[in-house]
């Protein structure tokens, strides 16, 4: 196994009469009333005008306009820090709002409209598998990828497989891993084999704690309730087991299904749901009350889901459709048949299996692989009445396991040459490896809003 910050001037005009010299005298002409008036009346203005361009602020009322100035900063900073703290409380009850709608499993953030499809030269590929890659996780911070290998795309750790009879001596796996998963808070990584074994491992150091024994076949789901340490696991002989890490201890069995498990999921409810193969049921297992709900609605073998929220989840069959579902409806909510289209000869045409789903939590986003050279992603419908294709993805080769990152900003596909349950046919001209696949978005308004409640 492998590990991949001013004054204005004024101008006066002095008015002076003259006097009439003659030769004879003659009595000074008085002047008019009305000269005089008009005399006294321009004077008058032009006295007003010089005292208005000349007045000069009194330190009263200096100090008056600076407190009205004052008053009106204060004013404007308090308005300033209403509409701020309107801002935090609304940015508050929105984010309590959407813990509230998780934690009733009824969160759904529109985003699938705004995704991109991806350019092919932005994709990248990460090799050092010889044999093809049946599961891969990514840890919460979305920076390490166990496929089992790698970290921001350099080969982070090795842990070699042994070989077969040697389990005795040998620390690790020794027979081809089929799942995988690690704890929400990224401490435990946990992966399953085809010879019955569980091993727990130290998700930083890739230290090897603990080995769980007690399937009688191949393991074939894991998965960690998320906030605590609680295992889950599924495996070919159709049992469901549940596990206590931190304790090194087993808890208990389920038994229902009728044919081998093929996938398990989890999330913060104390139950799982998984896919039962050829028996072409889903299950939902309530672990403390010991109880099972059983859905049905394809028409062949169940070989992948994943749990959207806690409310909805997606799977994926051999008979090439997709469906999604409701834990609260025994039916498919709807089912997109031949999702991948058909192969083969005229008249003789069989559909593509679906070989992996994966679906971004809370939203409205979900994945599909198969082997015909392409990952489809669709849209949930309102209320998750129906999937609407996205667009594809060109991949060659078997689409074994897809993985979201937990910000939506990628999507991890672990591509073989042949199918991860088993080698019915292999594909030459596909390349083992791990494909980064980016999920850029369109540019939003920051005042938009994407949360729906169902």
């Amino acid at each position: 196994m492998e590990i991949l910050r001013s004054r204005g001037s004024s101008s006066t005009t002095a008015v002076n009469d003259g006097d009439s010299a003659g030769k004879s005298k003659v009595p000074a002409k008085k002047p008019s009333s009305k000269y005089n008036e008009e005399i006294s009346s321009d004077s008058e203005t032009e006295r007003q005008t010089n005292v208005d361009y000349e007045y000069d602020e009194t330190p009263q009322e200096k100090k008056l306009r600076l407190a009205k100035q004052y008053l009106e900063q204060l004013k404007e900073e308090e308005e300033k820090k209403a509409e701020d703290e309107s801002f935090e409380t609304e940015l508050i009850a929105g984010r309590l709002q959407e813990q509230v709608l998780e934690q009733k499993g009824k969160l759904q953030r529109l985003i699938a409209k705004d995704i991109l499809p991806p350019d092919a030269s932005e994709i990248r590929v990460l090799r050092g598998h010889k044999l093809p890659i049946t599961c891969l996780v990514i840890t919460p911070d979305d920076k390490c990828i166990f496929s089992a290998y790698t970290l921001n795309g350099k080969k982070l750790h090795t842990i070699h497989g042994g070989r077969k009879g040697t389990e005795d001596r040998h620390v690790g796996h020794t027979a081809h891993i089929l799942c995988m998963t690690i704890s929400s808070d990224g401490k435990y990584l946990a992966t399953g084999d085809m010879n019955k074994l569980i091993m727990i491992w130290e998700a930083e150091t890739c230290k090897h704690l603990y080995k769980f024994t007690g399937h009688k076949g191949p393991v074939s789901g894991l998965s960690f309730r998320k906030g605590t340490h609680d295992l889950y696991s599924a495996s070919h002989d159709r049992s469901v087991k549940v596990w206590n890490v931190d304790e090194n201890a087993y808890v208990e069995t389920l038994f229902g299904h009728q044919d081998i498990i093929t996938g398990l999921d989890s999330l913060s409810r104390e139950c799982c749901v998984t896919a039962g193969g050829r028996d072409r049921t889903v299950r939902v297992w309530k672990i403390a009350e010991e109880s099972q709900l059983v859905f049905h609605g394809h028409e062949g073998s169940i070989d992948c889901i994943q749990l959207i929220n806690e409310e909805y989840m997606i799977t994926g069959a051999d008979d090439g459709s997709v469906s999604l579902w409701s834990v609260n409806k025994k039916k498919p909510l709807s089912t997109v048949k031949q999702a991948h289209g058909c192969h083969g000869d005229a008249g003789l045409e069989q559909p593509h299996w679906v070989a992996s789903v994966a679906a971004l939590q809370n939203s409205d986003t979900v994945a599909s692989g198969s082997h015909n050279s392409q990952i489809q992603l669709w849209k949930c419908g309102h209320n998750y009445r129906g999937l609407e294709p996205l667009f594809s993805v060109p991949l060659s080769g078997f689409i074994n396991s897809l993985k979201f990152s937990s910000s939506g900003q990628f999507l991890v596909a672990g591509v073989g040459q042949e199918h991860r349950l088993g080698r019915w046919w292999r594909l030459k001209e596909a390349k083992n490896g791990i494909y980064i696949i980016p999920l850029k978005r369109k540019l939003l308004n920051s005042e938009e809003a994407n949360v729906s409640e169902q």
